[in-house]
């Protein structure tokens, strides 16, 4: 393959009543948190999830660092969570002033490994007046935070069986799977709180956003409280706590209500292109493809296959800077995060399977508005990759 093009590898798809709902905004000089948008953007999330209450943020990340504010996380507290993410749930950890524990991966829907988690729990902490605490630093364990990457659920049961026993706190990071099931339930309403990311590569976005999602009452009104610089007289400037600037504005929210809309077509397509490349890479030597759980429905965010052997990275590197190099937009997994530099006193659980799909992964352009023709140049430039 010759010719060069460019497939973008996962974009927003405007096509709704985004111009007319931002139209409003501007027509109507609600542009600020202020507007009818914003309250209308967080009832459609939380109902659409099953929660009882959703607060709009700024950002995903603002999103974590709410909730775990209001689920009473401290300094020093130990919160799990998955290895294989985005950056963004841990450094909100470390926000906080608490540790992560990082938590190895399972190796076919590359999700945290539940069984790692209660066997973590059981094994390696202890109770103690109440409270579970990491038999090697001391410290009390307050929190799950389980990532559903790449559109996947985590395997929620057992996490949440081992959270009641040990009265924890499960905050899903669901920033990369909104629509995603398990066992019928929507992500981001299986656990305590939740968080969403509408960021520009998501499967709905509003450019830049978040959301929490929650039954608990108390928790939705500290966050929203928090959210506006906790301030708590509708005239004076009165403050009652520190608070943060993190509140969605109207312009987005109207985004994230339009393109709500269409959320239902959008998670379509991604199966669909999910389907074509599995379809049009079965039997291809070397390479695993993206599957899903027989309870989950995955929305397929970004379509990730594994190539090459597994104590090599080589070949997958190989295939992304080829790819990328004839306009295909590929690129690898996250470093998992016991490996970052900033978090390398920090404890990991488990053995190398995060650190093998790290090396092995490769993700394939799946935006929306991906077009067949588009599907078949990924499909014949993997397929000739792989003869060489």
């Amino acid at each position: 393959m010759t010719s060069k093009v460019d497939i973008p590898l996962s974009v927003p798809e405007i096509s709704g009543n985004e111009w007319k709902y931002i139209k409003e905004c501007l027509d109507t000089n609600w542009v600020s948190y202020l507007g009818s948008f914003v309250d209308q953007f967080e009832d459609t999330i939380a109902d659409y999830v099953g929660a009882k209450h959703g607060v709009a943020t700024v950002n995903g990340t603002a999103a974590l660092h709410t909730a775990l504010l209001v689920a009473g996380i401290e300094a020093e507290d130990e919160v799990l969570v998955s290895t294989l993410t985005f950056i963004a749930p841990v450094n909100a950890i470390r926000y906080m002033g608490a540790w992560p524990v990082f938590i190895d991966s399972e190796p076919k829907y590359l999700q945290m490994d539940a069984n790692k988690v209660v066997e973590f729990l059981e094994r390696e902490c202890r109770w103690t007046s109440g409270a579970l605490y990491n038999k090697v630093t001391g410290r009390r364990i307050k929190a799950i935070l389980p990532v559903h990457i790449l559109g996947h659920p985590v395997d929620m049961d057992p996490i949440v069986e081992i959270a009641r026993k040990y009265d924890l706190i499960v905050i899903e990071d669901a920033a990369e799977s909104l629509g995603a099931r398990y066992k019928g339930k929507k992500v981001g309403h299986l656990g305590d709180i939740s968080c969403f990311s509408f960021n520009g590569n998501k499967v709905i976005t509003t450019g830049g956003g978040g959301m929490i999602a929650t039954d608990n009452e108390s928790w939705a009104l500290r966050a929203k409280h928090l959210t506006t610089q906790a301030k708590s007289d509708k005239l004076e400037y009165l403050h009652d706590e520190i608070g943060y600037n993190y509140r969605m504005n109207n312009i987005q929210a109207a985004m994230g209500l339009a393109q709500m809309e269409k959320l239902n077509e959008f998670i379509d397509k991604k199966r669909q292109i999910a389907a074509t490349y599995s379809e049009g890479l079965k039997g291809v030597p070397n390479l695993v493809l993206m599957c899903e759980d027989e309870h989950a429905h995955s929305t397929y965010w970004l379509y990730t296959l594994l190539v090459g052997q597994l104590d090599s990275k080589q070949s997958s590197r190989e295939l992304i800077k080829q790819m990328n190099q004839i306009g295909i937009h590929s690129r690898p997994l996250w470093l998992p995060a016991h490996l970052q530099k900033m978090y390398g006193d920090c404890l990991f659980y488990g053995t190398n399977c995060a650190e093998n799909l790290y090396d092995l992964a490769v993700q394939l352009p799946s935006s929306v508005g991906l077009t067949d023709d588009q599907a078949n140049y990924v499909l014949t430039a993997i397929r000739d990759n792989c003869k060489q």
